[in-house]
């Protein structure tokens, strides 16, 4: 950032959450127009698996078809597009995470398929990969790989969702030593109608959280009825059952009272996921959206020309490129992390755990962000709907109600924003990330009205003017709270939530403004309909940010100093007058002459 952090080092910064305290575009980025042929190559066929193995038969989906979902788990096997995480050590192809979210965003095009898919490829299968020994890798990985076997994650129960470690089910070690003996129930478990091997979590000994590998069949061991559900209707979704069930004292997983450690780094690369997952369903909805509003007409006119359903249209494909933009941006610096790492050496899965950690932030970013874009995009189609997106003939209607868990599973939203302002002080306190020193600097540029100016003058220079100065909003803003709250700053989550929101369309807006101006480096003109999509995502940033920074610092601080603070920011509000009509048609020409959605990377 410009006039706040000494140039020598910003831009080499790459540890979570480095964009906060960075220039915009000091650094490439990972972006879809960077994909390699294979990752192209196996987008495709992922794509066209979805299109015609499982959107072809949605409805039998829909009516809970647990044996269709079995039979797809497996023709997905014989594709390769289960084996994408798992080393080739033991069967799989071990790729790397770009790859792995491409296939995530392909298979999201039919919610109850999305859901049973990615419990079984991550949350289901990845603890294994990533804390199992040879043993346990060489005995269940390879038909995991295949879909020969089913897996499920067993982690919430009654009294224990966003609470995780809060759990009551119970382990303890028979008196033989050779058996774990559990007791205690499951809730809400994906795929356990059909799975065949349950990632289970339990407390030994009452108290020491720890992993367990349980087979279908195990003594003790009983799957509950379905769940009749809103939405996903079509994935499984049963309760489970331990009633001295036992297990063999080799399916330990990892270590006992290190259960905490598989649990949160399985649902930090789940909530980066989730990110790509919801980009392709965004993707199809607007297709069908677009489709609608061109052969629907009233008033003898097709109602894809009526101002507000473009305006629609328009939004739709914004809250696209900035859910893919930051996507594919974290998961390159994921793989860049891993760039040279030998796949083969025993530490590669620790280096690779590590590596996912260091951006977790950015991955619940992407869950809040990704999930919410979704739930607004799917209203938004319905709308265009009419009367038709409420009713179960039109794919839409599925798809709304579809979306609605996206905002609960992998860490409740709520939990999600107050991880991403509390990693932000943990890793400052750690020393890994200069808030405090960058917000004094912040405070005296703002004493002094110097407010930061683009690097580059283009056509989005007043864009990437609004990024600089969402980072500052943000960087304020917790600095207040944090020097206010101190050590009970963790209480006022109505603060750390606002300064989350902050920080999330800071990196949307970062993200959009690298990626279009990455997209012309080579000499080309910048994109109208990037540039479109930048500005129309800056405009409305700009203005509920600064409501959040003033919502945020009315609940921390009172009386002359609230003045005082106010006065601060109030510098930091950003208008650029904007044609909305001219951003609307540009947008919405292009998705009409694609289409879809007008930056496809196939």
């Amino acid at each position: 950032m410009a006039a706040v952090l000494d140039q020598s080092r910003p831009g080499e910064i790459s540890v979570g959450g480095a964009f906060l305290f960075s220039d915009v575009g000091s650094t490439p980025i990972s972006t879809p127009e960077r994909f390699s042929e294979e990752q192209r190559l196996y987008l495709k066929t992922a794509l066209q698996f979805s299109h015609d193995q499982v959107l072809s038969q949605a409805e039998k989906l829909e009516a809970k078809d647990n044996a269709l979902l079995r039979d797809l788990l497996r023709r997905a096997g014989e594709l390769g597009l289960l084996m994408i995480d798992i080393p080739e050590a033991y069967g799989g192809l071990g790729l790397d995470k770009t790859t792995s979210l491409l296939i995530a965003e392909a298979m999201s095009l039919n919610g109850s398929w999305s859901v049973s898919f990615g419990a079984h490829t991550g949350i289901g299968t990845l603890p294994i990969v990533w804390f199992g020994d040879d043993a346990q890798k060489r005995k269940y990985l390879p038909k995991l790989a295949t879909g020969e076997l089913v897996a499920a994650y067993a982690l919430t129960e009654q009294g224990s969702g966003s609470d995780a470690l809060g759990a009551k089910t119970k382990a303890v070690l028979s008196p033989d030593g050779k058996e774990w003996i559990l007791n205690g129930s499951k809730l809400f478990i994906t795929n356990a109608a059909f799975a065949d091997v349950f990632v289970v979590f339990a407390k030994v000994d009452g108290d020491k959280f720890t992993g367990f590998i349980v087979e279908r069949g195990t003594p003790g061991f009983t799957v509950g009825p379905e769940e009749h559900k809103m939405g996903i209707r079509g994935s499984s979704t049963c309760p489970l059952f331990f009633e001295d069930a036992r297990i063999p004292h080799e399916n330990l997983l990892g270590e006992v009272g290190k259960g905490h450690k598989i649990a949160f780094n399985i649902l930090n690369y789940g909530r980066l996921k989730l990110g790509a997952g919801v980009a392709g369903s965004m993707k199809l909805q607007l297709r069908n959206a677009l489709l609608f509003a061109q052969e629907r007409k009233q008033f003898q006119t097709p109602i894809a020309s009526f101002p507000l359903t473009r305006e629609k249209l328009a939004r739709m494909t914004t809250l696209i490129h900035a859910v893919e933009s930051m996507t594919y941006r974290t998961a390159g610096l994921v793989d860049a992390s891993m760039a040279g790492a030998d796949r083969m050496a025993e530490d590669y899965e620790a280096r690779l755990i590590a590596a996912i950690e260091e951006y977790a932030i950015e991955s619940s970013i992407m869950k809040v962000f990704g999930s919410e874009a979704l739930g607004l995009l799917v209203d938004d189609a319905v709308q265009i709907h009419g009367g038709a997106g409420y009713i179960e003939e039109y794919p839409v209607e599925r798809a709304y109600r579809d979306a609605r868990i996206n905002r609960i599973f992998e860490g409740t939203n709520e939990i999600n924003r107050m991880l991403i302002a509390g990693m932000l002080l943990k890793r400052t306190m750690k020393g890994t990330l200069p808030l405090f020193e960058v917000a004094q600097a912040v405070d005296e540029d703002l004493v002094a009205g110097r407010l930061p100016k683009a690097r580059v003058q283009d056509a989005l220079a007043a864009e990437e003017q609004a990024a600089e100065n969402l980072k500052r909003l943000a960087i304020y803003t917790l600095k207040v709270a944090a020097e206010t709250f101190g050590a009970s700053i963790e209480e006022h989550q109505e603060v750390l939530a606002t300064v989350a929101d902050i920080v999330m369309d800071a990196f949307a807006l970062d993200s959009m403004v690298t990626r279009t101006r990455q997209a012309a480096a080579d000499g080309r003109k910048l994109d109208a309909a990037r540039v479109a999509m930048t500005r129309q995502y800056a405009t409305e940033a700009n203005a509920r940010s600064y409501q959040w920074a003033r919502r945020a610092l009315c609940a921390t601080v009172k009386g002359e100093a609230l003045q005082r603070h106010l006065t601060k920011v109030a510098r930091l509000e950003l208008f650029t007058p904007y044609d909305p009509v001219e951003l609307r048609e540009t947008i919405v020409k292009a998705v009409e002459q694609a289409g879809g959605y007008p930056l496809s990377a196939v």
